[in-house]
């Protein structure tokens, strides 16, 4: 546990006691403070009174005691309007921060050479942070992971000199640490996500932004106008590498082939891994991830001193990929089944099609963001039948009429039951089964329109998706325990061969 001594003897607000509120405050108490902790949810304060938090109501607490307020990420700052404990503490002059900036606190406080690397972006960095994670772990480095993946940063083990922080972090929580300035900081892409928070699209890239500008180092992917933007900007502040995985860049990192190479300016490449073959890593998308692992940790290393000629391909070699995210659980003959649950907007699980881009049989659908799948569209045809969860069905459906078959199932266990049905008699060259509109198996005939794909041949290799383009909230409490269903419903399957947990 970091212990939060920059907070020695003041009085602080906490408000929010899921696990990094609960965290905070016991980094808190141990660094010396005294704490008001409070939550909106009387179940969430039950649960933190009972593990021996100290609880003061802030609506009736006099804020002109407290120096700080510390407040969950995912509690309102501005949009669609200030929280009403934001409120309090701006009428009483209070700062507002979250759990990362304690942790930057006491890193320049007593280790300000620490290496620290932190992750940004709207698609794709919990695979980058975790794939950091284990590329130096591979060398033998001490690495602490977490932020706003696995673990709450308070939770870790402190900055030590040798010690690498690894930590991915969210608009939200870049928005709450003004002091942020890590050894490297890594951007890879910016689109839109988040605008019920920040408002417009500008305010999102904005509050992405500060993570680079304050780093030693920065990292930027170029592959979108807006973080080309920043990375021209940021080089008239300070060092910065470019990434892409569209064109070769001269310096920087970039995709040729299948290689990651790092050029200098006279184009000089230097060859550091190849991605073919690395299941865990497929797809343009995740070669994006690669590179920003990597030239985070090179230059992280560089920065600090130590040798940059790591074993770079036994590392994305060895990398077992991130659980939820393109997660292969396991097949049945030919029939490969991928966890994507992590998937929770429609450019998310673009990047799954995009890998898989023919005999999917795709499980979507779930509480349905912004814009719905329409963007999807030009992959429709690649997808032989398409199964609909969730709050999300009736519109999806609509999205979908005309392009491909519909399943409406309602449930997670029902979509999986039929995708692997039907996948199996696809993969044997063979009618798939009916369903009436309520649902109910049938025999015989296909339903209008749900006719065997051109491509069904007993050589296909089909794909049982669970890519919702959905967040998960209208059943399930989080994309992580949809995923695990899914994992289960598979592993109960007959004949199945498992690659991952059970």
């Amino acid at each position: 546990m970091i212990r939060a001594t920059t907070f020695t003897g003041k009085s602080v607000a906490v408000f929010g006691l899921g696990a990094s509120g609960n965290a905070t405050v016991q980094s808190l108490l141990a660094g010396g403070a005294t704490v008001a902790a409070w939550d909106d949810s009387a179940a969430g304060r039950a649960a933190a009174e009972k593990a021996g938090v100290p609880l003061v109501d802030l609506t009736r607490a006099d804020w002109s005691q407290f120096s700080s307020l510390v407040l969950a990420p995912g509690v309102p700052l501005t949009h669609p309007e200030p929280h009403w404990v934001v409120l309090k503490a701006r009428a009483a002059d209070v700062e507002i921060i979250g759990d990362v900036e304690i942790f930057a606190r006491e890193r320049a406080a007593h280790c300000p050479e620490a290496p620290f690397i932190a992750i940004t972006g709207t698609n794709g960095k919990s695979t980058t942070t975790a794939l950091v994670a284990h590329i130096l772990k591979s060398a033998g480095h001490d690495v602490q992971m977490g932020g706003n993946i696995g673990r709450a940063i308070l939770t870790l083990d402190p900055p030590a000199q040798n010690r690498f922080h690894v930590i991915e972090m969210s608009s939200f929580q870049i928005d709450l640490t003004p002091t942020l300035k890590p050894t490297v900081g890594v951007l890879l892409n910016v689109t839109p996500d988040h605008l019920d928070r920040h408002g417009t699209i500008e305010n999102y890239a904005a509050v992405k932004e500060r993570l680079v500008q304050g780093a030693d180092v920065a990292s930027i992917g170029v592959d979108d106008d807006i973080c080309l933007a920043i990375l021209e900007r940021r080089l008239n502040a300070g060092l910065a590498c470019a990434l892409s995985a569209d064109r070769k860049l001269a310096p920087g990192y970039s995709m040729l082939g299948g290689e990651v190479v790092c050029s200098d300016a006279t184009g000089l490449a230097v060859k550091l891994g190849d991605l073919a073959g690395v299941a865990t890593l497929r797809g343009k998308h995740n070669a994006q991830n690669a590179l920003a692992a990597i030239s985070s940790v090179r230059e992280c290393l560089a920065r600090i001193g130590h040798k940059t000629d790591l074993n770079w391909q036994t590392a994305l070699a060895t990398f077992p990929g991130l659980a939820h995210r393109m997660e292969e659980i396991g097949n049945i003959g030919r029939i490969l089944f991928i966890n994507d649950s992590k998937a929770t907007n429609a450019e998310s699980t673009e990047k799954a099609l995009l890998s898989f881009p023919r005999d999917v049989f795709w499980i979507l659908g779930g509480k349905p963001k912004e814009g719905g799948i329409e963007s999807l569209r030009p992959y429709f045809e690649g997808v032989v039948r398409a199964y609909l969860i969730g709050a999300a069905s009736d519109e999806f459906s609509k999205t979908l009429d005309g392009d491909t078959a519909i399943i409406p199932c309602g449930t997670l266990d029902v979509a999986v039951a039929r995708a692997a049905a039907d996948a199996a008699a696809y993969a044997r060259g063979e009618a798939m089964l009916s369903y009436n509109v309520q649902g109910s198996m049938g025999v015989g005939t296909l339903v209008p329109g749900n006719r065997p794909h051109p491509s069904a041949s007993k050589t296909a290799e089909p794909v049982v998706l669970l890519s919702p383009a959905c967040a998960s909230y209208d059943q399930y409490k989080n994309f992580e325990v949809r995923g695990d269903a899914f994992r289960a419903l598979v592993a109960a399957m007959a004949g199945v061969q498992l690659r991952g947990k059970p």
